[in-house]
């Protein structure tokens, strides 16, 4: 095996400053209740159509404001919304803005009030209308609703409640009922069901067409679909929680896609095929009222169609499909030009991410980007100009850049030259971006940058967070490079303050894993960096790797570990801990591994086939077998169970169990509807029956973050004193 070396041009930065001796020690109270070192962003910025105003959110001696600004000055200009203010609260009572949504021509705004996660991405609000020409607010509905929005005209609301969708008429208060079928645990209508919100990552299923003549929306049949039951510790005799989740092999929600004519006040079904056994990860109109695009993709997630549907009759064609020997991905990253016969899409059909403009018409594809990188997303397509602007991962999947092209992709620039990582939100017209900029080593720091790249100002630099840091006993963190089974793998590693090469030190790793994921890259700040800066301070060294399946390395990388999720992921992680043991400051007899999540399930694998490498692990929220894992994720890379018994019997830590030698703590939250507590519970069983000891923890009614009022202090602490007292 080749030796572990640095990455060169990416070293760390020495923390300079005041002696390390006189420097203070990070607290699990400085990172989860003190807030010491918080991150300041820009909350609420929302750029005006004009191109030369912004909103923001601000709190203010108590008071909330929606203010304007000047985006070149930053100077305030008015002031939208003011909470302390008699006329902005409603029957008396005053409105706590947690988001805000303008109508398209900005004369109106939906004020999000007192949200209320159901999962991760559906938040019922409070919902307000402010009219800011009549100076009015209303109340939309007495109760909480889900995805409210405007039409394209500004003059509805529509908003679904208890899996009803629903308009509104903002004039006349006149509400008006799409559909009446909704039932809890059995029809959804405008919003996803768990699998789709969770797999698919969007929740609001249905779109107002471009001059609102039409909503289009999912309707789920979930009456098939198998009931979980979760308990809640609440009272005297615990009530159990109960909703649809297919684990892998199981049965789909059926899904329907109708479209409402707010014309005729009629729905109608678009035809999507006879196959009930199928995806509709996404729908999107084009720019035409009368088509509407949808997403079909068979259940092996191998072959993907997009249908252009009739919104008047709902019959369809197909205008693009692609199909894989592994999975397609689906992502956001398709926009339809205004010719109403083409769209510039990302695709991995030569291997790697990269756009295309496709004319279904003329059969024409024109690729606009290649290159030894993936495309991360588009960041805008500005349709008057016919420019496409972009984000890659460059510089070995390590960095993100923003750049512009042609539509024929002939014209490239690089718009944000800096070395480090930048996270693009354009603002209307493509005059401007919002440019959250990062690097290893430095602070998030928010520019407003013009279409040529130029800095025009500051937004936030985080100056007070980088001054606090500067008061702590930090360690040193830099990339480099380490030989897995059989590649070099980008890595971080963070040494203790006092780091001395002729002493040896025990290294804590960690990991995700997942495919496509990314814990390495240039940018601030990595994964639990807080917490792992205090660990460096108390002696350990700690190191994460990206393995074989981890994204933005292109497809053969990433896809490697087909019908075998876990086996090249651990065999690498178990190779990069053997690897550490060769180096002469690494004490070859404490390595110890953790994870959360996918990294559960890889530190809880690599504990148990790595019996003699690692001395201590811990697995937050495992998965141990993926047969208990939803259909959706666990079968885009592993098919069903019953295709796949090999691949899901020999990889799952549950039947492991006879491997552990190390310490080793399992970690969930009982109210999680994510990854189940039923995963903890089944690989505990198995290392009882196996007379194996470990610890473990649990947090009751916690879902999958395991967080909310002193539960992180807590969970943190246990894992540090674990970790100290075993490694």
């Amino acid at each position: 095996m080749r030796k572990i070396f640095l990455l060169l041009g990416l070293c760390s930065i020495s923390l300079a400053g005041i002696a390390q001796s006189a420097k203070k020690q990070i607290t699990l109270e400085d990172i989860w209740k003190n807030g010491t070192f918080r991150m300041k962003s820009v909350p609420g910025f929302n750029a005006r159509k004009d191109g030369k105003i912004y909103t923001q959110l601000d709190n203010v001696d108590g008071k909330q404001l929606l203010r304007t600004y000047n985006l070149q000055t930053g100077e305030i200009t008015g002031t939208l919304f003011d909470n302390s203010l008699e006329k902005s609260f409603y029957s008396g009572k005053k409105i706590t803005v947690d988001d805000y949504k303008f109508s398209e021509d900005e004369q109106k705004i939906l004020l999000l009030s007192e949200s209320q996660n159901i999962y991760r991405r559906s938040v019922l609000y409070r919902t307000y209308v402010l009219d800011l020409k009549l100076g009015k607010i209303m109340l939309l509905n007495e109760d909480k609703v889900l995805h409210p929005s405007f039409s394209p005209d500004g003059t509805k609301v529509a908003y679904v409640k208890d899996n009803n969708l629903y308009f509104q008429d903002i004039a006349s208060g006149e509400v008006n009922q799409v559909t009446i079928d909704g039932q809890r645990n059995k029809i959804i209508n405008g919003n996803c069901d768990w699998v789709y919100e969770e797999e698919f990552e969007f929740t609001q299923a249905y779109q107002w067409s471009p001059k609102g003549n039409y909503i289009a929306f999912y309707r789920f049949d979930e009456s098939a679909v198998a009931q979980y039951t979760m308990t809640v510790y609440d009272s005297l005799y615990p009530t159990p929680y109960q909703y649809k989740y297919p684990k892998a092999g199981e049965k789909n929600s059926v899904v329907g896609i109708r479209i409402f004519s707010l014309k005729s006040n009629g729905t109608i079904d678009a035809n999507i095929g006879a196959e009930k056994d199928q995806y509709i990860p996404r729908i999107k109109w084009t720019e035409s009222d009368n088509s509407l695009c949808i997403y079909r993709m068979n259940r092996h997630q191998n072959k993907l169609e997009l249908l252009l549907a009739d919104a008047a009759s709902g019959q369809t064609k197909v205008i693009y499909d692609e199909s894989n020997k592994y999975y397609v991905e689906v992502s956001d990253n398709l926009e339809f030009l205004p010719d109403n016969s083409s769209f510039i899409f990302s695709s991995e059909q030569d291997k790697r991410v990269h756009l295309y403009r496709w004319n279904w018409k003329q059969e024409k594809m024109i690729q606009l980007t290649e290159g030894n990188f993936d495309i991360e997303s588009i960041a805008g397509i500005d349709k008057l100009n016919k420019l496409v602007y972009y984000t890659a991962a460059k510089n070995q999947g390590l960095q993100r850049k923003l750049y512009v092209t042609d539509w024929n992709g002939e014209k490239t620039r690089c718009l944000t030259p800096e070395d480090g990582t930048h996270s693009i939100t354009p603002c209307t017209g493509y005059h401007y971006f919002l440019d959250k900029f990062s690097t290893l080593n430095t602070v998030p720091v928010f520019y407003l940058r013009d279409a040529k790249g130029n800095i025009v100002r500051t937004l936030e630099d985080n100056k007070v967070l980088a001054a606090k840091m500067k008061e702590y006993n930090l360690g040193e963190i830099k990339m480099t490079h380490i030989e897995g089974v059989s590649e070099d793998l980008n890595a971080w590693m963070i040494t203790p303050p006092d780091f001395d090469s002729t002493k040896k030190y025990p290294v804590l790793m960690y990991q995700y894993s997942g495919p496509g994921s990314q814990m390495v890259a240039d940018k601030f700040p990595v994964g639990d960096y807080f917490w792992h800066q205090m660990m460096a301070a108390k002696g350990y060294i700690v190191f994460c790797a990206d393995g074989t399946g981890t994204g933005f390395r292109g497809e053969a990388f990433k896809k490697k570990t087909y019908l075998q999720l876990g086996k090249l992921e651990s065999d690498d992680q178990i190779a990069v801990a053997k690897n550490l043991k060769k180096l002469p400051y690494v004490d070859k007899n404490r390595i110890g591994i953790w994870g959360w999540s996918f990294g559960g399930f890889m530190s809880s694998t690599c504990m148990l086939k790595g019996g003699d490498v690692f001395k201590a692990g811990i697995a937050v929220a495992p998965v141990t077998n993926w047969r208990y894992y939803d259909n959706i994720y666990t079968e885009r890379y592993m098919r069903t169970p019953a295709e796949n018994v090999k691949g899901y019997d020999e990889n799952a830590p549950e039947k492991m169990a006879e491997g552990l030698k190390g310490k080793f703590l399992l970690v969930h939250g009982t109210g999680d509807d994510n990854v189940h507590f039923q995963n903890s519970v089944m690989l505990a069983e198995q290392l009882i029956q196996k007379n194996k000891p470990f610890e473990d923890a649990y947090y009751p009614n916690k879902a999958h973050g395991i967080s909310g009022g002193n539960t992180r202090l807590h969970l943190y602490t246990r894992m540090t004193d674990f970790l100290l007292k075993n490694l």
